[in-house]
């Protein structure tokens, strides 16, 4: 940690005179560049001042609680070290906290794919809610999202709906979405109010650009076809909706949202990408696959990763054990409070492994 803190503090003076250079504005990617990572070492260097600070009060009170001759001096110097202590233990777990090396995937776009699992029409529905639900929780962030494939039931739910979201650290306020999601309550087709349970499928797959994943023409399978959907408007009349077939690792992509056969094709290859980006990220981080085994199931309500109960506006997510009971408000995509806690909660067992 504290060889990390000095490269990082080193990197810091050597930023501060880059950016006071005029001749860096006139690369504006390099200078925005230079200017993210400014704000991210300068927070370590300002949390490394205030730990001095704090060290320099600290043991000028305890000089003062251990020579002062006046008692009520004393005992206000007493005090005063018992504060300054907590505050100086809480300034140097923040800024263990900040030496925790960041994930590089953090700052990715990503595509969501979300798909109703046991639960006939409820857990369609269901998957239309959480879908909005992370759509507002996008726009209050000023993020853009974008329906890339989607798969509508008669009753308005989703059977599947996939959808991209681009914006700043996109991947890791919604990586720990990944997972079966169980939905309690009581279904507005439901006569007599009995409660049912439901459960619908998340993943979370960090969007690739064309650079970083190579997909050779000859390893694909292209079939074009007529869209389906409950009727109306969601089924097209021509030949628009499209299959790739991706030969060497099985997967299967579908896209029929749009009327033009090239933009489905584009969307397409762009889901295509982001699940070979996924799977040889998951080859390559042991750690990363095994999270991903876990997260993402079948459907079944035996495999779930955070409960919705309605009756009791209660939320449940099993792996940090946190229940919050404002579930009309997190529907309503009030969700940081529960990203938070769990981008926290994994960022302190990476510093714990880091320690150990």
């Amino acid at each position: 940690m504290n060889e990390r803190l000095d490269s990082m503090l080193r990197r810091y003076d050597e930023l501060t005179r880059l950016i006071e250079d005029p001749e860096l504005v006139r690369d504006q990617r390099k200078y925005r560049e230079i200017m993210k990572e400014y704000a991210q070492v300068s927070e370590i260097a300002g949390a490394s001042k205030d730990i001095d600070a704090l060290k320099e009060q600290v043991g000028g009170a305890r000089l003062m609680a251990q020579d002062e001759k006046d008692p009520d001096m004393k005992e206000l110097a007493r005090e005063e070290l018992k504060d300054l202590e907590i505050r100086l233990k809480d300034a140097d777990d923040r800024l263990k906290f900040l030496l925790v090396p960041r994930d590089p995937l953090d700052e990715k776009n990503i595509i969501m794919e979300i798909r109703a699992g046991t639960g006939g029409d409820e857990a369609a529905l269901f998957a239309a809610d959480l879908y909005r639900m992370y759509a507002r929780f996008a726009e209050t962030r000023g993020w853009k999202f974008e329906i890339m494939n989607s798969n509508e039931t008669e009753l308005g739910g989703f059977k599947e709906i996939v959808f991209s979201i681009n914006g700043s650290n996109v991947y890791e306020n919604l990586r720990y979405e990944s997972g079966v999601h169980r939905v309690q309550r009581v279904p507005s087709t439901e006569a007599s109010g009995r409660i049912h349970t439901s459960a619908v499928t998340v993943a979370v797959l960090p969007e690739a650009d064309e650079t970083e994943i190579d997909i050779k023409s000859d390893d694909l399978r292209i079939d074009v076809m007529r869209a389906g959907g409950p009727g109306g408007q969601c089924v097209n009349t021509t030949d628009s909706a499209v299959r790739i077939t991706h030969i060497p690792s099985g997967i299967v992509v579908h896209c029929q949202d749009e009327k033009s056969q090239i933009k489905n094709k584009a969307k397409a290859m762009r889901i295509l990408r982001a699940r070979i980006y996924e799977m040889e990220e998951s080859k390559a981080a042991a750690e990363r696959a095994e999270a991903r085994k876990t997260q993402v199931g079948t459907g079944d309500r035996s495999e779930r990763i955070r409960t919705y109960n309605f009756p009791q506006n209660r939320l449940t997510d099993h792996r940090i054990n946190l229940t919050l009971y404002k579930l009309d408000l997190i529907m309503q995509g009030g969700v940081a409070e529960l990203f938070d806690a769990l981008k926290l909660s994994a960022r302190e067992e990476l510093l714990r492994a880091t320690a150990s």
